[in-house]
């Protein structure tokens, strides 16, 4: 499997939607936590949610895609963009230092 990396961009106004399917889509995210190296949302300087990293195990860039698209927050349309390119972890803390 390779890893992922996926970004989105909420849409301005978006927050409403954000925390009518938090709920949902923590549950999704618990129901994919197998497949995830690393999630969460990003955020503008005042702190307020602007959109999602997710970094994710998948066999192509289309499984990668699919799993997305169960997301609620992906059903709900919250999100303006979505940026998904393959990803190789190369060094840092989370990997242990680095690769090389």
């Amino acid at each position: 499997m390779a890893l992922y990396a996926i970004v989105t961009t909420d849409h301005p106004g978006s927050g409403d939607v954000r925390r009518e399917k938090l709920r949902a889509h923590l549950a999704h995210i618990e129901q994919t936590l197998d497949t995830l190296a690393v999630a969460g949302p990003l955020r503008d300087a005042d702190g307020a949610i602007t959109g999602s990293l997710l970094v994710v195990h998948a066999e192509s860039v289309d499984d990668a895609r699919r799993m997305l698209e169960e997301d609620p927050y992906y059903q709900a349309g919250i999100w303006s963009s979505i940026e998904i390119s393959a990803f190789s972890a190369a060094a840092g803390s989370w990997v242990g230092g680095k690769t090389w």
